[in-house]
């Protein structure tokens, strides 16, 4: 396998990925990704969930961003765990982890404070989106957030939409290059007044 090396600075921070052919945006961070990571909204503490996570940029950014925190990433891809493990270890980051699976298998039996993600918009809405969209309830706090980077041109106000239909809110929390970064709170019933 041919490997990469990126040096970023992202979010104040300079960092080091490991990238490889098969892995998204393998030659530069794009700027879903780096819009994303330098506008996520994160918790004081508790669990954070970068779900598609890639080689690893978001949740290494938010675990190094806030040590309090504790990171997953997950991906479908087996290339892409590995480069995130990597990663982890190269940019001295001890608390997060990498698992691997699709969407929430891996986390099952975890509530997050805060999900994000960077989806894959050619994988589908039916297949990936949409479930990952509706299925973030089930795996958020009360208060908890999920939040998508997605580029305006290729669905964005559609993915604004989906997400207010399965939070009863969304809301464009920066803009950029042609990305919109979407943001849902799960609100419960007895906070609405009902």
């Amino acid at each position: 396998m041919q490997l990469g090396l990126l040096r970023v600075y992202l979010r104040g921070l300079y960092l080091e990925f490991l990238t490889a052919p098969s892995v998204f945006s393998k030659k530069k961070i794009d700027a879903g990704t780096k819009l994303l990571a330098e506008c996520m909204r994160l918790p004081k503490s508790g669990f954070v969930l970068d779900l598609g996570c890639g080689y690893g940029p978001v949740g290494i950014v938010a675990a190094i961003s806030n040590p309090k925190l504790h990171v997953i990433m997950t991906d479908i891809n087996e290339r892409a765990v590995w480069l995130t493990r990597q990663n982890v270890k190269r940019n001295n980051v001890h608390n997060a982890e990498v698992r691997y699976g699709f969407l929430y298998e891996p986390v099952e039996d975890i509530k997050f404070q805060t999900i994000l993600s960077n989806p894959p918009l050619t994988a589908g809405l039916k297949n990936v989106i949409i479930p990952l969209i509706c299925q973030a309830k089930d795996h958020l706090t009360k208060d908890g957030s999920l939040q998508l980077v997605v580029r305006t041109g290729s669905g964005g106000k559609r993915i604004g939409q989906i997400m207010k239909e399965a939070f009863g809110n969304s809301e464009v929390i920066d803009r950029q290059s042609g990305y919109r970064v979407w943001k849902s709170v799960v609100v419960h019933d007895s906070d609405r007044g009902a």
